[in-house]
């Protein structure tokens, strides 16, 4: 699977000076557009059009600190039908006009050409299963949240506390199916958002009768389900999980991820140095 992503990583170079078409890097990559998009912002930390974009601006700084062509010609050959357009786009990779920098010689920002490789650090072990379950309801709260690729969320840290113990214990003891304990998911989450982008979030267990403060519900349609277990130091053990997946199992397994809410369950130590954690991430066999 790696192989077959840096092909399609070699497409996009290729191709920097054309529209770049996702469906047929899928197809290098021989996967569902879905997929390989939710697969390359995992791999990468930035949406694909994210990096399209930088790459492309990065390509289209050398010309412009060149002088070879005009700012014209570079903003056409790079895909920009007008010179407003293209200096738009540079100002908002390299934080400076394409006019400017070529008339001062500014210093540009560079983004380096990605390519793929597994790393098998043997620090921990990922357990797994799959599962297929019938459509099945949360019960809980939701809310709305930025998109942080990295590290803590704090929108989520008070959401959670707004909701408070007492309550997340009284939800806990209702819980009546997998995923068993308070649950929360993610939905209308694209590979394409950027950070900072709000995505809906919730807070619940999966219940078919009324819970006591829970005052909103989430159905989730039937199908395949990849489960992920992992235990470990706090909060590395669960943001090193999400990231094996798609380092390490993903590539290695003839599944690919499918759309769907991703749900996650994590039981933090009292003293919040240890956490138990389990992910559940909607997926079908690849090939159907």
């Amino acid at each position: 699977m790696l192989e077959r992503l840096n092909e399609a990583m070699d497409h996009i170079e290729d191709h920097l000076d054309e529209t770049v078409d996702a469906a047929e890097l899928a197809r290098i990559a021989m996967t569902s557009e879905y997929h390989f998009r939710r697969m390359f912002s995992a791999l990468a930390g930035i949406p694909l059009s994210e990096y399209v974009r930088r790459r492309r601006m990065t390509l289209a700084g050398a010309e412009v600190l060149s002088g070879e062509r005009t700012l014209l010609d570079v903003a056409v050959r790079y895909g920009y039908s007008s010179g407003e357009a293209f200096a738009r786009a540079f100002r908002a990779v390299h934080g400076v006009g394409p006019g400017e920098a070529r008339r001062t010689g500014a210093a540009l920002h560079s983004q380096p050409l990605m390519s793929f490789r597994l790393i098998v650090e043997g620090s921990s072990s990922m357990r797994y299963r799959v599962v297929e379950k019938d459509r099945f309801r949360l019960v809980g709260r939701g809310t709305r949240i930025p998109l942080v690729y990295e590290g803590m969320n704090p929108a989520i840290v008070e959401f959670v506390k707004s909701i408070g113990k007492e309550t997340l214990g009284r939800w806990e003891e209702h819980a009546t199916g997998e995923p068993d304990g308070v649950v929360a998911a993610v939905s209308n989450h694209s590979a394409e958002d950027a950070e900072g982008t709000e995505l809906d979030y919730f807070h619940g267990v999966v219940s078919e009768a009324e819970v006591p403060g829970a005052s909103e519900a989430l159905d989730i349609e039937p199908g395949l389900w990849a489960v992920f277990e992992s235990s470990g130091e706090f909060p590395l053990a669960v943001q090193y999980l999400w990231r094996d997946v798609y380092t390490q199992w993903f590539p290695s397994n003839p599944y690919r991820s499918r759309p769907g809410p991703s749900l996650s369950r994590t039981r933090v130590s009292e003293d919040g140095t240890h956490a138990d954690a389990e992910v559940w991430i909607p997926v079908e066999r690849a090939g159907d």
